[in-house]
């Protein structure tokens, strides 16, 4: 098999690092372009040198708003993976510049980088189902422990109308709809996925963003939890490795799906409510109850979000595999072998 010349932004991240470390491990050559803002970047990136060597990939630290930066990392690409973002709606709200500069700004430059380069890489975009917006035409049903849609038995599909709800959900959607027309404008080979919860080792999940992580790091670690709205919220979740298969098979079979929009979550099989229904499977791993605090809901907060993935499953033959118990057994062991790391 050829290798390949990766660029991945946001390498530094939770999914850049871990598909950084399988593409390493496959021998492929990669570039890590992060800025290293987030906490846990720099700490992923000894990670990835002490497993694979200091000179096994090239560190770029810089910003996908330097548009001249993004491109000269750019120009080299077989394949770019556009992970690097803002990542919180809350903090898209609190600073609306900022959000739709990393976010809409910096997924254009990359697409330029992309495009001016003349070899037609492939580019993959990590986008979110919150382009969905709050889907409040949608019928939802409560129940004992969770919401369920009334009639969305499969959850929501690539069809259901585009709603930018909150900053963070308008410069993100932004970013999809460019990745989408420099497809069909500039027959660049682009996929847009639009991810679930997805959560794994090397997450430093934080109270507004990486709530699975958030929740079993603050359970390990004893730190106080907060719970926001009632905690019914349902959530698709989708354990890191099976997005990764995602991104290959994208990647593998792109005259494909060159163009197209794929949800990429746990689909209904691995459904969860953020407390009533996690709460309980987290007591149980740690052997004691968990005082929790709640808090009022937080805005463009979905109760029920579950990705339709059949689409993904016909066109490229893909289904998660890890089902949230053990996903969450996973990232729990993970995180009990690495307190260091908080």
């Amino acid at each position: 098999m050829t290798t390949k010349r990766y660029l991945i932004t946001g390498g530094a991240g939770f999914i850049g690092s871990n598909y950084v470390s399988r593409l390493l491990s496959r021998g492929e050559e990669v570039k890590v372009f992060d800025n290293l803002s987030r906490g846990g970047a720099e700490r992923n990136i000894q990670w990835l040198e002490s497993t694979y060597g200091k000179k096994s990939f090239e560190l770029i630290q810089a910003d996908v708003r330097d548009d001249k930066t993004t491109r000269e990392a750019a120009k080299d690409a077989d394949v770019i993976v556009h992970l690097a973002a803002q990542v919180a709606v809350t903090t898209s709200v609190v600073d609306p510049r900022n959000d739709f500069e990393i976010n809409a700004l910096g997924t254009f430059n990359v697409l330029e980088g992309a495009r001016v380069s003349g070899r037609n890489p492939i580019v993959i975009y990590a986008s979110t189902n919150k382009v969905y917006g709050g889907m409040e035409e949608v019928d939802v049903v409560e129940k004992e422990t969770r919401y369920e849609y009334g009639n969305l038995p499969f959850g929501v599909s690539e069809a259901e109308p585009l709603d930018f709800h909150s900053p963070y959900g308008c410069s993100k959607g932004a970013g999809d709809q460019y990745v989408r027309d420099y497809a069909r404008i500039y027959d660049l080979p682009t996929v847009v996925m639009r991810q679930s919860c997805i959560y794994g080792p090397r997450q430093f999940g934080i109270e507004d963003q990486g709530w699975v992580a958030w929740f079993i790091i603050a359970t390990v670690l004893n730190r106080p939890m907060t719970i926001y709205g009632d905690g019914k919220q349902v959530r698709d979740l989708l354990y890191v490795e099976d997005l990764l298969d995602g991104y290959d098979t994208a990647i593998q079979r792109i005259d494909q799906v060159s163009g197209k929009v794929f949800n990429l979550g746990g689909g209904i099989s691995n459904t969860i409510s953020v407390w009533k229904e996690f709460g309980p499977m987290l007591e149980q791993l740690a052997g004691h109850a968990l005082p929790v605090k709640l808090g009022d809901w937080r805005p463009g907060d979905q109760k029920v979000y579950v990705s339709d993935i059949r689409k993904a499953k016909q066109v490229m033959d893909w289904a998660p595999k890890v089902s949230v118990q053990e996903g969450v057994q996973r990232l729990y062991q993970w995180v009990e072998q690495n307190k260091v790391l908080f």
